[in-house]
């Protein structure tokens, strides 16, 4: 049994973030790989996907933004946010839990209210550090293309 693997790299400033365009030490990653009908995507921060920088000082604020770039990149893929199975949250700091799950709620609510009555798993882990210390959350998603 053979699977369908799509890969949708990631771009910072419209260049496409493999060699050569990205020097040795720095990750290279796809946005998305889709495998028949199982999308992952990569760990969405706020980060500036035209200038790479990050976009916002509060864990709300960087959640929002890391929730636009997962319905974005799902939609690229031609899935949604309601086909969300699996999250895995990275929190710099324990104390924000709250409003990172206030905020995450709120935005399920205007955007994939299926996911309101119906969560999808979810993991969440407070690590030693992110990627940048500027960064206060990370969402890593898996979703299916489609729930049919």
């Amino acid at each position: 049994m053979s699977s369908e693997v799509k890969h949708y790299p990631f771009y910072i400033g419209g260049v496409k973030q493999v060699y050569p365009n990205v020097h040795p030490g720095i990750p290279k990653y796809a946005s998305a790989v889709v495998v028949d009908n199982l999308v992952f995507l990569s760990g969405m921060t706020a980060q500036d996907t035209k200038t790479g920088a990050c976009l916002t000082e509060t864990v709300a604020d960087q959640m929002v933004v890391c929730l636009d770039k997962v319905r974005a990149a799902l939609e690229e893929v031609g899935s949604s946010m309601e086909n969300i199975v699996k999250t895995l949250i990275l929190l710099k700091d324990v104390k924000d839990y709250q409003i990172m799950r206030k905020t995450e709620l709120e935005y399920y609510q205007k955007h994939a209210p299926r996911l309101v009555e119906e969560p999808p798993a979810s993991t969440f882990l407070q690590p030693a550090s992110l990627a940048r210390p500027e960064f206060l959350v990370e969402l890593d998603v898996i979703a299916v293309v489609s729930r049919k």
